[in-house]
């Protein structure tokens, strides 16, 4: 059942208690998700591992978040949000540790599957609790909350790496383990289970994979998460070939991170007019990556990558509020798990359709992600039809 818990009982605009904690700890836990930009890296330098080698383990943990998320949906719908929420985060801390203690390329290819598995677990659930901790019309400003959180966490991971990468690659899985556990500290300290009891629920609707709607909303978020996965790939090796530092890209993701924040107003009223939102969120990012594409000065780089993070400001929000809104209380994580599934198609295939496209040339790979955005805007016209309420 939905339950709402304002901060003060007068003052109904404010964000639940819960719903604070949840975001503040899933940022936390987001401080040490960097491990996973150097897995590869991790099994090059540490094991000898090839470059060919190091790819499919990369892709081994891609390719196991998706039945990571349907489980994590299936949980969150039966034995609850918070305590789904928790044994996903213990589940990936024992993972990292397993990385991070291999002794050879076998253990770490074993230990980047059981994180694959378990990397997805909590989504759901937090989506779940997230929409069920305010009311629908806020639904998109709660996600967007969740989303700037996330982000401004992303930079902070960045320095942080920095920092514990140069003493030991290993260290970075270890961190991301510590970081895993204090999050779920706070979730059992702080959060409150938005979920019934499950001797009480009765699963009522279509199963999501029989619902049109959610299907429609299935191909669309992964149009877009491949067009995101393509542009997190391409930046950094756009800005070194354009001849500036490694530094450079920590400066563009902060200014990404600042826009996500400062761009949370569009939100409001987002849920009357998601796919509005939607459309304008596709353009700007279209626009953002054909700017990127030709730029070579730092400031138009930054120009193009604040249109970006703009665009993303409204693809992340309301897509999955109104996925949050076709579902009933009891199989809503379902919902979001399946929905979620996006990001792990995109993030197996993303990759290797990014540095293809790198081989022909820096714009190539942008203006395929515009051209993407593109196509997936003319599609929000039957996207639309499908989705509105009968």
């Amino acid at each position: 059942m939905t339950v709402i818990q304002p901060l003060t009982s007068h003052q109904g605009t404010r964000w639940p208690r819960s719903l604070v904690a949840l975001v503040i700890a899933r940022a936390v836990n987001r401080l040490g998700s960097f491990a996973m930009a150097f897995m590869a890296v991790a099994l090059v330098e540490v094991h000898g591992a090839s470059l060919a080698t190091a790819g499919a383990v990369v892709t081994a943990f891609g390719v196991a978040t998706i039945p990571s998320r349907l489980l994590g949906g299936r949980m969150a719908d039966t034995v609850g949000r918070r305590a789904t929420i928790v044994i996903g985060l213990l589940a990936c801390a024992a993972a990292q540790l397993v990385i991070a203690a291999s002794p050879g390329i076998t253990g770490a290819l074993i230990g980047a599957t059981l994180l694959g598995l378990a990397y997805e677990i909590y989504e759901p659930a937090s989506q779940a609790l997230i929409a069920e901790s305010v009311e629908a019309e806020r639904r998109p400003q709660a996600f967007g909350l969740y989303g700037a959180a996330m982000a401004v966490a992303g930079v902070a991971a960045g320095a942080l790496a920095a920092l514990v990468g140069g003493i030991d690659l290993r260290f970075l899985f270890v961190a991301d383990a510590l970081t895993c556990l204090c999050a779920a500290a706070l979730v059992l300290a702080l959060v409150r289970d938005t979920t019934a009891r499950s001797d009480g629920m009765v699963r009522t609707g279509p199963s999501p994979w029989r619902d049109r709607r959610l299907l429609t909303m299935l191909a669309l978020g992964t149009g877009f998460a491949t067009a995101w996965i393509l542009s997190t790939i391409a930046l950094p090796l756009t800005v070194s070939a354009r001849g500036h530092d490694a530094a450079a890209t920590g400066w563009l993701l902060l200014v990404a991170a600042l826009v996500t924040i400062a761009g949370q107003r569009l939100l409001r009223g987002a849920a009357s007019r998601p796919f509005t939102l939607i459309r304008a969120g596709l353009v700007l990012m279209a626009v953002g990556f054909a700017v990127i594409a030709y730029a070579a000065p730092l400031p138009l780089l930054a120009l193009g990558t604040a249109i970006v993070a703009l665009g993303e400001v409204l693809l992340l929000g309301p897509p999955i509020a109104l996925v949050a809104g076709l579902a009933t209380d009891a199989s809503r994580a379902g919902y979001l798990a399946a929905y979620g599934t996006c990001w792990g198609i995109a993030q197996t295939v993303g990759p290797m359709l990014a540095t293809g496209l790198m081989s022909h040339g820096t714009p190539t790979v942008w203006l395929t992600g515009a051209a993407l955005c593109l196509v997936l805007t003319a599609t929000t016209a039957a996207a639309t039809a499908v989705c509105s309420p009968r």
